[in-house]
């Protein structure tokens, strides 16, 4: 049976970012994915012309979804963040939500259940300027919050509210001032044969 992959790059080209890490990674997940007969591949780039429509197709006849996105200042780039708001919206009741899953008879429960994806797996990669060290160490940046459960954990509500549920993440840090693309690579091709191989 075939695995239907549909691969985001959010890798931005922005400021002192040429977007060049995520556009790298990017390949590499079509490449993967490529080598394996029971995978079919979509794909969009951010940085190119998209139409919300056909990228709301794409969501519901992928499997599973895969974002490549960079990290600014703690968040997604604006041009993501921008392409999931028109995605998203456009995917009110074609197949991404249908409501926010309450009802008028107890809208206090139920929030976020109206998700129509629910057979629908993500996987995200991040890349950072931070070390993963401000993300473990006493008294460092983020308090001993992972990147799941602390700056992206809206990112993964988010999905959720879709109805999909989560592979495991990877994120690459330090891409900055220590990057080391063929480790970074080496890790990624590890995960992936993990995640969908095994």
């Amino acid at each position: 049976m075939t695995t239907k992959v549909f691969i985001i790059n959010g890798g931005q080209k922005f400021g002192h970012s040429g977007g060049r890490f995520n556009e790298t990674i990017f390949q590499e997940s079509i490449s993967f994915f490529n080598q394996h007969a029971d995978f079919e591949v979509k794909t969009t780039n951010i940085n190119e012309e998209y139409n919300p429509k056909e990228e709301v197709e794409k969501y519901v006849w992928a499997d599973v979804i895969i974002y490549h996105t960079p990290i600014w200042w703690f968040q997604l780039p604006h041009d993501l963040k921008k392409y999931i708001d028109l995605v998203f919206t456009e995917g009110y009741n074609k197949g991404i939500y249908h409501s926010d899953g309450r009802s008028s008879a107890n809208p206090a429960i139920n929030y976020g259940t109206g998700g129509m994806l629910k057979n629908t797996k993500y996987m995200l990669t991040t890349s950072w300027n931070a070390p993963k060290e401000a993300f473990t160490l006493p008294n460092e940046f983020f308090l001993e919050r992972s990147v799941d459960d602390g700056p992206l954990f809206g990112f993964h509500r988010m999905n959720a509210f879709t109805g999909m549920t989560p592979l495991e993440s990877i994120h690459f840090h330090d891409v900055e001032k220590n990057s080391n693309i063929a480790r970074d690579m080496n890790l990624y091709q590890e995960h992936l044969r993990k995640t969908f191989l095994n």
